[in-house]
């Protein structure tokens, strides 16, 4: 079997190990699975990826999007740091993804960061992790402000999120 023909073979069964699986796989897994480093893996998903393959990429590993169809929504809040985890775990318990978090800064303009929370377990990893690495949020530096994409899989999921968001004051809302 040549070069190119074992890299085919791998990247089907990256996808096939991915379509199967109901969670999140490390990269580190395949490659142990497939037999190859997990450099080589990260760079078969980016390829994939280029291909158009919806692959996403999670704190726990990789998913691939299965076509079920995603609500989206960016919304605007604001809180201090200690109240983090209060907001993340009022998506995450009512069924929704918290996917990016974003800001205005006055000189860069919009700074976006990835959040990628869905669970709480996801919530208090990432909360430890700041803490841990002693890392200011980006609301820092926008006084509290910032937005978030949240995604989740139906409208009432979405409701009730906005709801939580706002009983708990979170929520910027237009007049």
């Amino acid at each position: 079997m040549s070069m190119k023909e074992f890299r085919e073979e791998r990247l089907k069964k990256v996808i096939q190990i991915l379509e199967r699986s109901q969670e999140p796989i490390s990269g580190s897994r395949l490659a142990q699975d497939l037999g190859v480093s997990r450099q080589v893996i990260v760079q078969d998903i980016a390829y994939l990826k280029s291909i158009g393959y919806d692959f996403i990429s999670t704190p726990r590993g990789y998913v691939l999007s299965k076509g079920r169809s995603k609500i989206s929504k960016l919304v605007a809040v604001k809180h201090g740091t200690d109240e983090i985890m209060e907001e993340l775990m009022c998506v995450v318990k009512n069924g929704g993804r918290v996917v990016d978090v974003i800001v205005e800064h006055p000189i860069y303009g919009e700074i976006r960061g990835m959040v990628d929370v869905s669970s709480e377990e996801d919530v208090i990893k990432f909360v430890n992790l700041m803490k841990m690495t002693k890392t200011e949020p980006l609301l820092a530096l926008s006084e509290g402000v910032h937005f978030h994409t949240i995604e989740t899989h139906d409208r009432e999921s979405l409701e009730k999120i906005l709801h939580e968001l706002r009983k708990k004051g979170f929520l910027i809302e237009e007049e």
